[in-house]
């Protein structure tokens, strides 16, 4: 069976990508589609207090009001106190009992030492009083039934004859033999104990609760309550337009609401919903896909990127749906604000917030209230972006849920406010929903170190550990080749600052520039920012070969930086950070000392690529012009300015940063800035 090779397969991913991005942006559309609840959407919003700003509201038939739910729970709680509890009469306890009590006695007066004349009437005394216990009839109480008095009423069946009684009138265990001992108390020439004995040993409950029977009972009666308080007539106006929707027609709304949704399930056509689901999802997800065409060209052009994005515009919308199908009692549970977090982190603001407000706009067609809604989470979107604009710390992630919360408060202040008119109206459980979804936004955090392992995304979380200067590989720099290390730090700075002030990545450009040098680990001695003693191991060797020596730490760097699981995206500052420009020293000293020879310049070359982005370029230009810095021997304001403006133009005219992105202005910005900060590394005072 004939094998694709390597290139060839590459060929033909290439030649499908287009059909391969189509079929991820379809298969996103169906699983949405396919998630949402499928029922018609009720046409109006509505809320306590708010003025009816649309025409007069008529029914178009007739609908019951459906009763509030406190409504509902309190026509329970008086079914249920209708509902006596059930008691079941056992004759076969109290016969047991006066048998037991017959034996006892006989067995327990041989040794109990008393007169034998008195024995019927010891007898008599503690059988009477069983026979009078039982008669009553002897009970354990329900807490259930007690509430705040401690009898309650009952319903006794004895041979499924039912006689309603109270438990005041029973005995109780406890009762029982208080009673026993006050009548024995009156007879005094019995010994009270005697008899007590024998008799609290048999008292058993002769009524049990019947809680089967109860519950049964109990059951029926909540089953036969209505749910409903009226109706609304067919033709008969809901709300007036102008009108304040009190309590009576917010509760007719929602009856109108329910009967409305209900009708549509009933006699509305399910495909119709179908396609107009499908419709609205459609143009979301082609906005999307406009946008990252037409603004990030890179991430359209990348099916892995591309999957990523739908993969989390999917899982969000389809939680939603989940949680709506499970009746979740308030949506604001979820953490909308992780996609908006997720996708600043792994790609860039504008995206994020583009992709946030077209997932709102989605799920507010399946929420309540959706206008606020949307004001919730487009505000709270919008301030978790802002939040994270610069990150450069773990720590900055609880800052902004901190900033996020604070947000979501406010503008729960202000929306509760305009509906209640005052503050001690305002519930404020209300507001745990979104604290709890603060709290989930945190599993962004996870689910970003996921993600960039899944898709091979580098984020900015994973170049703040990279810039970690105790990391393994910047250790062994550090001890190996420390004037290679103390020279990237240096750039790094420079970079730093060059490229915040133009606008773009300054966590990459910082790991770029920290690792750049990292082939100079091979031969570390061939360098002279490593070279204390004086020696200089080139003086030995031709020229020729001093400069591949030089040109070999690019590819050497590139092979350690992968060994090490460096992000792509940083090795190419390694690949670039000289482009394809010359090894001018040894190649001018060729020149000067075999000028009758042939040089062939490719050797005098580095092989490129040449800067391909804003951050490279000025990488480029900050590691030459520090290494270069250094040989200065009095640097003062001029020598450096003319040093910067010299190495810069050099590069110009090499075409070395035609790919990079950079304007002129930002040229001269990147200038001053080198400029202003050599001078303070090596104490410059600027004249005035």
């Amino acid at each position: 069976m004939a094998t694709l090779t390597s290139s060839r397969q590459k060929a033909f991913l290439r030649k499908y990508s287009n059909y391969l991005r189509y079929f991820m942006i379809v298969s996103s559309i169906c699983v949405i589609v396919f998630t949402l609840p499928k029922q018609a959407k009720f046409r109006y919003e509505y809320d306590r207090g708010r003025i009816w700003a649309q025409k007069d509201l008529v029914s178009p038939y007739s609908f019951a009001i459906l009763k509030t739910q406190p409504e509902i729970d309190s026509d329970r709680q008086a079914a249920l106190r209708s509902v006596t509890p059930i008691y079941q009469l056992d004759d076969e306890v109290a016969m047991q009992a006066l048998e037991g009590y017959k034996n006892d006695f006989d067995i327990k007066w041989h040794d109990a030492g008393l007169k034998e004349p008195q024995k019927q009437s010891y007898f008599n005394a503690g059988e009477q009083l069983l026979k009078n216990i039982y008669s009553k009839g002897l009970l354990s109480l329900n807490a259930k039934y007690q509430q705040n008095q401690q009898n309650y009423a009952i319903t006794v069946l004895d041979k499924n004859v039912a006689t309603d009684k109270n438990t005041a009138d029973m005995f109780t265990k406890d009762k029982a033999v208080a009673y026993c001992d006050q009548e024995l108390s009156r007879r005094k020439n019995l010994d009270k104990t005697f008899v007590l004995d024998l008799v609290q040993n048999r008292l058993q409950n002769n009524l049990r609760y019947d809680d089967k029977l109860t519950t049964r009972l109990e059951k029926e009666v909540l089953d036969g309550l209505s749910l409903t308080r009226g109706m609304v007539q067919k033709g008969e106006v809901i709300v007036q337009k102008g009108s304040v929707v009190n309590d009576v027609v917010f509760q007719k709304l929602e009856s109108y609401k329910k009967a409305f949704e209900d009708n549509a399930r009933v006699n509305g056509d399910h495909r119709l919903v179908l396609v107009g689901q499908f419709l609205l999802v459609s143009i979301v997800i082609t906005l999307l896909i406009v946008f990252l065409y037409l603004f990030r060209r890179d991430i359209y052009l990348d099916n892995r990127l591309v999957g990523l994005i739908l993969l989390v515009v999917t899982s969000m919308l389809a939680s939603l749906s989940f949680a709506i199908r499970l009746q979740l009692p308030n949506l604001y549970y979820i953490p909308y604000c992780i996609v908006p977090i997720i996708i600043r982190i792994l790609f860039d603001t504008r995206l994020a917030l583009n992709i946030h407000v077209l997932v709102i706009l989605v799920a507010g067609f399946f929420v309540p209230n959706s206008f606020e809604f949307a004001y919730f989470e487009i505000t709270a979107g919008m301030v978790s972006i802002y939040s994270i604009k610069n990150l450069i710390r773990r720590g900055q992630f609880l800052v902004s849920a901190l900033i996020v919360t604070t947000g979501y408060f406010v503008a729960f202040l202000g929306i509760s406010f305009i509906r209640e008119g005052t503050l001690t109206g305002i519930d404020w459980l209300e507001f745990v929903p979104f604290a709890v979804s603060v709290l989930l936004t945190l599993l962004a955090y996870p689910l970003i170190y996921a993600f960039e392992k899944v898709f091979g995304i580098t984020s900015d979380i994973t170049l703040i550990e990279m810039t970690n200067t105790n990391s393994p590989l910047l250790r062994e720099l550090a001890f190996a080749a420390p004037g290679t290390f103390q020279h990237s730090l240096q750039v790094a700075n420079l970079a730093e600052n060059a490229i915040f002030r133009i606008g773009g990545n300054a966590l990459l450009v910082r790991a770029g520039a920290l690792y750049h040098d990292i082939g100079k680990l091979e031969n570390p001695l061939f360098f002279v920012e490593n070279q204390s003693s004086g020696f200089n191991p080139h003086d030995k060797l031709p020229y020729e070969e001093s400069a591949q020596i030089i040109i070999r730490h690019v590819s050497t760097g590139v092979e350690m930086a992968r060994k090490a699981n460096l992000p792509e995206i940083v090795v190419d500052f390694i690949r670039t950070h000289h482009g394809n420009t010359r090894v001018d020293y040894f190649y001018q000293s060729f020149l000067k000392n075999f000028p009758e020879k042939f040089v062939n310049e490719n050797i005098f070359r580095y092989p490129g690529p040449i800067p391909f982005s804003k951050e490279q370029g000025v990488l480029m230009l900050a590691d030459s012009v520090e290494a270069a810095s250094r040989s200065l021997r009095e640097p003062d304001q001029r020598s450096i300015s003319d040093l910067v403006d010299r190495i810069v133009k050099y590069k110009l005219n090499q075409d070395q940063l035609k790919d990079s992105d950079i304007t002129l202005k930002d040229i001269e910005t990147i200038k001053e800035i080198f400029k202003r900060m050599l001078m303070s590394i090596y104490h410059v005072r600027v004249e005035y």
